[in-house]
């Protein structure tokens, strides 16, 4: 019965992929540089317009970290045309939501909107990008905002591992260092450099705007022209980060935290960008380590050898250089040299055999299942959007990035394991309760 049943959820599964909806859309560029991508699905009286300009954490003089994470708040201040913290106000009371979030690559702005106000979605966003009101009383108002943020997350548990894993994981490319910035930069920044940050990155030909939801797609070309063909365009950027030499020899470190009590062990791999074919198969082996309660690292040491109590594998992706991490939490008296060497354990032996052909349908049934829920609602669809143009220089991949999954063989995750992640080419954190003398 059992078996039975595994083989119906496998062909629910496969029969959703196959029947997923195409994603159409249309693209464009502006005389000033800027992209845009229109998706039109008029099942809903709902439209999303957002931006994604290509300037994340790694971009910017080393000495003023942060500034892209800081832009994100600071783009919400006002305008020439919407006062000081009117922009806020303006969404909700037309029926909107809205958000922003900012990562090491590119920095993303969206509002949903009932369809009808498609054209003030255009309007806030062209404000946004040509004419913020860039002020002392702004920057200082945002620069509380983001020490209060970085006090929540940073004070929370385990909030300071990202950090720690960047800054011993990384020597020269610009990833060492936090998104979030370091607050001495921003606290000695000054107003003429917050605006000289402006004017280089957020110029229309650094970014893209998209368009998705119920819309007329020519009268929709018409409103992009009539709000954003006035911007003018911005430099050209240019950029040429240091490479990382290859890990050769175990990078062992420590890092405190304050605000745990138990302590974790991290095995982490600098492996190649989001864009290649390896990182989708390590995307693969992550999902076979730790994807759920059925996946190996779970069931062998949280379930059956009761000595975590949790573990999992990460493949954290970015352009230049994903972070592959294992992470566990001891149960009782587990040492975290025990939970390491088990951990290797399951690595080594996707090195030496392969994975199962059951195990190996059930991870492609599990990126199928990933797919389709991507794009099944408009914010999905506009955020994949923007990220697969400007990040990956694939649109189409919205559609196709799901074939590559279905390609990788199990040979290939032997293969990708045995080359990437071996002992000797990590770092080995220790991450541990802080003492009050430390």
């Amino acid at each position: 019965m059992k078996k039975r049943l595994c083989l119906l959820a496998s062909i629910v599964l496969t029969g959703i992929t196959v029947f997923a909806q195409e994603v159409k859309f249309e693209e464009f560029d502006l005389d000033n540089g800027l992209h845009v991508i229109l998706h039109q699905d008029n099942t809903a009286p709902v439209v999303i317009t957002s931006v994604m300009y290509n300037v994340g954490g790694k971009d910017g003089d080393r000495s003023r970290t942060g500034f892209a994470h800081f832009f994100e708040h600071l783009l919400f201040e006002g305008t020439k045309n919407i006062d000081r913290g009117e922009f806020m106000k303006i969404i909700p009371a037309n029926g909107g939501t809205f958000n922003a979030n900012t990562s090491q690559d590119r920095t993303y702005y969206y509002e949903i909107f009932p369809s009808n106000k498609l054209e003030l979605g255009l309007w806030l966003e062209s404000e946004r990008m040509l004419h913020p009101v860039i002020d002392q009383v702004g920057v200082d108002t945002q620069n509380e905002v983001v020490k209060e943020e970085k006090r929540q997350r940073y004070d929370s548990p385990y909030g300071g591992i990202l950090e720690a894993i960047g800054s011993n994981l990384f020597k020269v490319h610009p990833y060492k260092d936090p998104n979030i910035g370091y607050i001495e930069h921003l606290d000695a920044a000054t107003l003429e450099e917050f605006n000289a940050y402006f004017k280089k990155y957020y110029g229309p030909n650094n970014a893209v705007l998209i368009v998705a939801g119920d819309i007329d797609v020519e009268k929709t070309k018409k409103l992009v022209g009539d709000y954003f063909n006035e911007i003018k365009r911005g430099p050209e950027v240019v950029r040429d980060f240091p490479e990382e030499a290859p890990i050769t020899e175990t990078i062992k470190a420590k890092a405190y935290d304050k605000n745990i009590q138990i302590p974790a062990i991290l095995a982490c791999y600098r492996t190649p960008g989001f864009g290649t074919r390896d990182a989708y198969v390590l995307d693969m082996i992550s999902s076979y380590l730790s994807g759920g309660k059925s996946s190996v690292l779970y069931k062998k040491l949280v379930d059956r050898q009761k000595q975590a109590l949790q573990v999992q594998a990460v493949n954290l992706g970015q352009m230049d250089y994903n972070i592959f991490a294992l992470f566990a939490l001891p149960l009782g008296e587990t040492t975290l040299e025990t939970l390491l060497s088990e951990m290797d354990e399951e690595i080594a032996k996707m090195q030496n055999e392969l994975i199962s052909e059951r195990d190996h349908q059930k991870l492609i049934n599990q990126f199928e299942n990933q797919f389709v829920n991507s794009n099944s609602s408009i914010a999905g669809i506009a955020s994949s959007l923007a990220t697969y143009y400007l990040l990956y220089g694939d649109v189409n991949l919205i559609n196709k990035e799901i074939d590559i999954y279905r390609s990788i063989t199990r040979e290939e995750i032997q293969a990708v394991a045995k080359k990437y992640l071996s002992p000797n080419q990590r770092l080995e954190l220790e991450y541990l309760p802080k003492k009050d003398d430390q």
